[in-house]
């Protein structure tokens, strides 16, 4: 009796058997490379911002830091995007903020990423300052000009209109788009 009940639509299987195929078809070799990454977003070209930031989230998703972006590291990437709590999401963000991993976000991290986000998603309602200085206003608590994981995590979830604006500025879910979809431009 004591089994867990499994929902209508709760076996994963189909939806991993149908990027599984897309991944192959995409990538035969089964590794992707950050030059593939691009191309199967359709973001070769960007401004040495962009592919800054670009290349953050190759080397957060290549789990095993081999160069490559492997099925099983896509396949968590793509979940994290899916079906991610909101504290594995701003885990996930603070790692791609946190530029020189030393478990802090500077100002200079955060603006950084801010205006690489920017030059791909083009449109926002505040200037990439004007962003990290709001970001550090309000979660900053010892003011020490640094954010910890805890601050970052306690700070964006007490705070609505923060939490809004990481997760529309930062949201992952066009390049799921991409991914479902195929390449926007045959080649």
């Amino acid at each position: 009796m004591g089994a867990k009940e499994s929902l209508p639509g709760d076996d994963p299987a189909p939806e991993v058997h149908h990027y599984y195929s897309k991944f192959m078809r995409e990538c035969p070799s089964g590794q992707l490379s950050l030059h593939e990454f691009k191309k199967l977003l359709d973001l070769q070209g960007l401004d040495p911002q962009g592919d800054v930031y670009i290349k953050r989230v190759f080397d957060i998703f290549d789990l095993n830091q081999d160069g490559f972006i492997d099925f099983l590291e896509f396949i968590a990437a793509i979940n994290l995007v899916i079906r991610g709590k909101i504290d594995q999401k701003l885990k996930w963000y603070f790692k791609l903020y946190d530029a020189d991993g030393n478990g802090c976000i500077d100002k200079k991290e955060l603006l950084s990423i801010f205006t690489a986000i920017q030059a791909i998603n083009g449109h926002t309602t505040m200037s990439a300052e004007e962003f990290t200085n709001m970001v550090f206003q309000k979660i900053d608590v010892n003011n020490d000009g640094e954010l910890t994981l805890e601050e970052f995590i306690n700070g964006v979830e007490s705070d609505s209109d923060l939490m809004e604006l990481i997760t529309k500025s930062f949201d992952l879910s066009n390049v799921l788009k991409v991914i479902q979809s195929g390449r926007r431009h045959s080649i």
